[in-house]
């Protein structure tokens, strides 16, 4: 009986990854052949131009609505009542291709009394609100708490 030495008998351990090549060379060129024609369902959002035709009535300055401590109203230093700033500033920004709106007020009124204002802007289609402190106050008003 001959015996041999050196040699190892069982199974062989190395692993032929030749077909594991061809494999993924073919799934990479149907990938590389069907990625240009799917079809993105993605939807562009085009920026539009603005309306060519603005009423000529229309005047490009700021909108600003002024409230005092007594609680009056001036619309573009205009006096208006609380129940017709409503209507006027949707009369007003449905002709107006921007719509900013500036809200001056005294610094002493309640936040409250501001919301008023803010929530009447919002429901007449504005789209941004600043907020502004009047600062025209009287010199002897200011001389007067600095003092105290």
């Amino acid at each position: 009986m001959s015996m041999s030495v050196g040699k190892k008998s069982g199974y062989n351990s190395n692993i032929n990854i030749t077909p594991y090549i061809d494999i993924l060379l073919v799934l990479l060129i149907i990938f590389m052949m069907v990625a240009p024609l799917k079809q993105h369902e993605h939807p562009v959002r085009v920026p539009q131009p603005a309306p060519a035709t603005q009423p000529k009535d229309v005047k490009p300055d700021s909108i600003i609505v002024d409230m005092d401590l007594d609680h009056t109203i001036r619309l573009n230093n205009q006096p208006i009542t609380l129940d017709k700033l409503e209507s006027t500033l949707t009369d007003v920004f449905s002709r107006r291709a921007v719509k900013n709106l500036f809200i001056r007020g005294d610094s002493d009124l309640p936040y409250g009394d501001v919301f008023v204002l803010l929530d009447i802007a919002k429901r007449s289609g504005v789209a941004d609100i600043a907020l502004l402190e009047q600062k025209n106050k009287p010199v002897a008003e200011n001389n007067s708490r600095a003092s105290r």
